[in-house]
């Protein structure tokens, strides 16, 4: 009960404690022998005073005044217990007494030991301060009685949710013990961790109380060392990754409640361990070294994974991003270890090798190479981007090579129908959509994993990408626009989302899902202006009522009014029953979102359910039947699991781009052909009227150059806008070749010349034709 024990001692099956603060003995186990000192041959499940002339804690009724005796130690052999004790008037120096005490106590780190280690002369350590440093970072029981935490919940309330430490504390006297000025304790240290402690840690700790040191140890600044990483950090991840399921689970219940700057070390540690590995394999490593590099390697990314889930299930203790590891893109070559983790997928092979002393795996297929796209929340957006372009490379060219295949059998097989490589849509301007359908609902799902080619009748461009784009661009707009009822359009947010009551044909759904998927396949950049909550439910994710704050920022305020507020009038105030009013062409219906709905008010105990029935009401249980054609042609393009290494914001930059716009980064990342180059007049002519253009005509200048006025998720500089010279004088206008991102620029001397014609340019910026 929060009482200091001092000494232990264990029989056959029984046990006795000394508790110096009152003086007493406990004991519990078996009795038969009367080895409890109960005076009684009772069994006692849990610990009891023994009976005996006792110092005692003066409030006590039954202390005994005449002969207190002090026990100075306690043995327990068989079914025999012992006490070793004296007078207390025969203690000749009670000092002794606490001298005794301080020699038994559990050595542990904290200012006092620490300040004494620090005080001796700086050089060869003493040998008793180097016994001492090895005693206490050899031993598992020191680091685990150190950084006890003296607040509430205090130490004495350690549970699997509660780990009693002090994270603060570690942190502050592993800085103050490891220094520069030291070097010689930190060497100590290091020696003691990576011979003694790590190697003896054990996978199925006794108690909970055993788990403390893989809390604290990561704060130690030698963790951080790449110097120590392969004897040190990577070792100690092993241990942690070796513990039995119960003891991982615990580990997670502790981490979950760590401050997001104590959780963001220890991964931002094993992200430095990850990149110091892949750079010394960049670097080159003997073959011979290749497996324990794997080992390593795969080693510490497991526990980042783990760490990742445990992120994900406390509710995010820092953000998703935190864990990307941007170097990725300089270190290993992206598209090939896409390809190799798609061969594990379709090939999985199980080696006969493994690690020497390695941990259990969970995952099968193992064959000695570790592929990151297994570890995809390491991946940021560039990276996930790239691995995107290279599955649609990759399936294009197998549906490519299956339809030349075709082709090639139906020169000897007249039933064989010969087919085209490629997806072509030839559409009329003044009836995209139908035309669009047309084609689309003629061809297979192996033909939407063919290269798209977009031709406009009557106009004479080749499609190089730049089509493509306007085609994108038109037909959503066509297929978005309110007026036709498919999707509302919410003013607040202006956003958009399917209309619960709609009259056009399901078959629309269908196919606007089929056709953000192409673009996605595509790489294009479409303009969809839905809420997140849409990429989420493509992503198999349910939207929260943060979603519906996004769409619905006034309804997404109230339901969060009703959930915060503390009042005992709930009831009363909000007179909110389990309906939902909605309007429709002008009428106004009351719908129930659970059975008997309206007869059921929103109370204090029940308004979360309120709240989430609302929110899956409007994303969900309204628009099923419309979401799920959506969701059907999106996927007959688009799935896989390339898809599913996205995050909901990331797929959404991916498909409509972003506004991040950087235009001092356009011109920088700008290259130039024939006789312009950046100090050329004409070149700075033209950025000079390019940087004062207001911001919704540099905005047009995109359109007309690229055929989207949004910015690819990689960023401003993955445009790459070229311009060149053309020979003609200043009257020919600035001409566009959206499939390459080609700027032609005459040769103008004057800024009035130049401002007019790009404006008169960029004005006209439909329809295609040759240059």
């Amino acid at each position: 009960m929060g009482n200091i024990v001092t000494q232990i001692a264990c029989g056959r099956q029984h046990t006795l404690a000394f508790t110096p603060s009152c003086g007493k003995m406990d004991s519990f186990g078996l009795g038969g022998n009367g080895q409890l000192g109960t005076r009684s041959s009772c069994n006692r499940k849990s610990p009891g005073p023994v009976k005996g002339p006792w110092i005692q804690s003066a409030d006590s009724d039954d202390a005994v005044i005449d002969q207190n005796c002090c026990i100075k130690r306690i043995y327990a052999g068989g079914d025999q217990s012992f006490a070793h004790y004296c007078a207390t008037n025969s203690l000749h120096n009670s000092d002794n007494m606490a001298t005794s005490e301080n020699q038994r106590r559990v050595c542990t780190l904290n200012e006092e030991t620490i300040q004494k280690w620090l005080n001796h002369t700086p050089g060869r350590l003493p040998l008793e301060i180097s016994s001492e440093i090895d005693l206490v970072f050899s031993t598992a029981s020191c680091l685990n009685g150190s950084f006890l935490s003296m607040s509430h919940p205090d130490h004495y309330s350690t549970s699997s949710k509660c780990s009693g430490t002090d994270m603060n504390m570690a942190r502050l006297l592993f800085h103050r013990l490891i220094t520069p000025d030291y070097p010689e304790i930190a060497q100590q240290i290091a020696a003691s961790l990576e011979k003694n402690l790590i190697p003896r840690l054990s996978n199925s700790p006794p108690d909970i109380e055993a788990l403390r040191l893989y809390l604290t140890l990561p704060e130690c600044p030698l963790f951080g060392d790449p110097n120590n990483f392969v004897t040190i950090a990577i070792p100690f991840a092993k241990s942690l990754l070796g513990l039995k399921e119960a003891a991982l689970k615990v580990l997670g219940n502790w981490w979950s409640t760590f401050e997001h700057q104590v959780f963001q070390r220890l991964v931002e540690l094993y992200k430095e361990v990850v990149v110091y590995l892949l750079q010394m394999h960049k670097v080159g490593i003997p073959s011979t070294e290749q497996r324990i590099f794997t080992c390593f390697l795969d080693t510490s990314l497991r526990l980042l994974e783990i760490l990742h889930m445990v992120n994900e299930r406390a509710g995010h203790i820092i953000q998703y991003d935190k864990f990307y590891i941007h170097e990725l893109d300089d270190l290993i070559d992206i598209r090939n270890d896409y390809i190799t983790w798609i061969q594990r997928q379709m090939y999985p092979v199980v080696s006969i090798f493994s690690c020497l002393n390695y941990i259990g795996r969970k995952k099968q297929g193992h064959d000695g190479v570790v592929t990151m796209c297994r570890y995809p929340f390491v991946f940021d957006a560039p990276a996930k981007t790239t691995l995107l372009q290279t599955d649609a490379v990759l399936q294009m060219q197998m549906a490519v090579d299956q339809a030349q295949m075709q082709n090639l059998s139906s020169m000897f097989m007249p039933a064989v129908e010969s087919v085209n490589p490629c997806l072509i849509l030839i559409v009329r301007r003044e009836n995209i959509v139908g035309d669009t359908m047309e084609v689309l609902r003629k061809s297979k799902n192996v033909d939407y994993k063919k290269p798209l080619k977009v031709i406009f009748v009557g106009e004479e461009a080749v499609d190089a990408g730049g089509v493509r784009k306007e085609f994108f661009l038109l037909i959503m707009k066509e297929l978005l626009d309110p007026k036709y009822g498919m999707f509302r359009y919410h003013e607040e947010s202006r956003l958009l989302w399917f209309s619960s009551k709609t009259f056009e044909d399901i078959d629309l759904f269908n196919l606007i899902g089929v056709i953000c998927g192409l673009a996605i396949y595509n790489l294009t950049i479409v303009e969809l202006n839905f809420p997140v909550a849409l990429y989420k439910k493509l992503l198999k994710r349910n939207p929260m009522l943060d979603d519906l704050k996004e769409l619905m920022p006034d309804v997404g305020r109230s339901l969060q009014l009703l959930l915060d507020y503390a009042e005992d009038d709930l009831e009363e105030t909000f007179c909110l029953n389990f309906t939902i009013t909605e309007e429709n062409y002008g009428a106004t219906e009351v719908l129930e979102l659970i059975p008997n709905g309206e007869n059921i008010n929103v109370n204090k105990s029940n308004r979360q359910d309120f709240v989430n029935a609302y929110v899956d009401y409007s994303f969900n249980t309204s628009v099923a039947p419309l979401f799920e054609c959506f969701y059907a042609g999106f996927h007959k393009v688009c799935g896989g699991k390339v898809l599913e290494l996205f995050q909901p914001n990331e797929l959404q930059a991916m498909v409509i781009g972003n506004t991040n716009y950087d235009w001092t980064e356009l011109e920088k990342s700008t290259e130039y052909k024939g006789e312009y180059w950046a100090d050329h007049p004409t070149v700075k002519l033209f950025w000079e009227v390019f940087h004062k253009l207001p911001l919704e005509k540099k905005k047009e200048f995109l359109l007309f150059l690229t055929g989207s006025d949004r910015i690819p998720i990689l960023g401003m500089k993955s445009l790459k806008l070229v311009i060149q010279p053309t020979s003609g004088g200043e009257h020919y206008l600035p001409v566009a070749h959206t499939c390459f991102n080609l700027l032609d620029l005459p040769k103008y001397t004057s800024v009035q010349t130049l401002h007019q014609k790009l404006l008169q340019a960029i004005d006209h910026n439909q329809g295609f034709n040759l240059a």
